[in-house]
């Protein structure tokens, strides 16, 4: 199997966000599980996506933390695309991925990978007291959230909190109590929180960083389902509009500047969300057996 290093959501070298990506020859199954949850643990970074063809122009991917399997992973999506398509293993063109959040669309062109997110679910707005212990559980008060903005629970195939911020002085002054955010996760039934503020200028719709102790990931430079939810989260506020690109600024606390795109359609109550951007393999290693 060969395995990669990949940065995602970027077109330079250690920047975005790092995934492992491993190609399984077709004729391969699965690992284990355990051994999957292994060789995420032993690369270390947020997740690790598993690929293998299944049909013509059909994949399968399954996606590793160091801790566990989780349903989907935009930057891993992206990243494995990215080096399939790199590898000349696939063509410009759409193609069909099965993974545990459902049946997706990508769709692979020169500079970007553009991926289907689920259908979008609105979970419902966090009460009094998670606000405030959310707020708590980053050094920040109800003070720092923007009056007409809430924290809500959104779902493009993972769930987490929308925290919306007044400021980047807020965004990046945050530090989290990760026990705090681990219980509150847990009780909401959410991989954790996407923090964020809108952005005063044209580069981009809002800077972002993202958490997930409850998966043991501190912070994530580059969140492709949870920027899909956002833009869900700023479509019903209003602040997005159908059929334009969104640009989501991610990993500058981090020192590992990502941009996530997206584009929302809409067709009556029916809402459809993309996902774009790009990567770059850093590194190829092989498994020794």
């Amino acid at each position: 199997m060969e395995i990669f290093v990949v940065d995602a959501f970027s077109s330079i070298r250690f920047s975005g966000n790092q995934a492992g990506v491993v190609i399984l020859n077709r004729d391969m199954d699965f690992p284990d599980d355990e051994f999957m949850r292994s060789l995420a643990a032993e690369l270390k970074h947020s997740e690790t996506a598993f690929v293998k063809q299944i049909g013509e122009r059909e994949y399968k991917i399954r996606y590793f933390t160091p801790a566990s399997e989780v349903e989907l992973c935009g930057h891993a999506t992206i990243a494995s695309f990215c080096v399939l398509r790199d590898k000349k293993h696939i063509e410009y063109g759409g193609y069909a991925l099965s993974t545990l959040a459902g049946e997706l669309e990508v769709e692979v062109g020169a500079d970007s990978i553009w991926m289907g997110m689920a259908g979008p679910v609105d979970m419902g707005e966090l009460d009094e007291i998670d606000t405030e212990t959310l707020y708590r559980a980053y050094g920040l008060t109800g003070a720092d959230c923007p009056r007409d903005l809430r924290p809500r629970r959104v779902c493009t195939g993972i769930s987490d909190i929308m925290m919306p911020v007044k400021s980047i002085a807020a965004l990046n002054g945050a530090v989290q109590n990760e026990e705090t955010v681990k219980e509150l996760s847990h009780k909401l039934g959410v991989v954790g929180v996407h923090m964020f503020c809108l952005s005063e200028c044209e580069e981009a719709t809002a800077h972002c960083r993202n958490f997930a102790p409850l998966f043991g990931i501190s912070e994530e430079s580059a969140t492709g389902t949870a920027n899909g939810a956002l833009t869900y989260y700023l479509y019903k506020f209003g602040i997005i509009k159908t059929d334009e690109m969104n640009s989501f600024i991610q990993g500058e606390a981090m020192g590992r500047r990502s941009v996530v795109l997206t584009r929302l359609q809409a067709d009556g109550e029916s809402v459809s969300i993309t996902v774009g951007g790009n990567a770059v393999a850093t590194l190829c290693v092989s498994l020794e057996c």
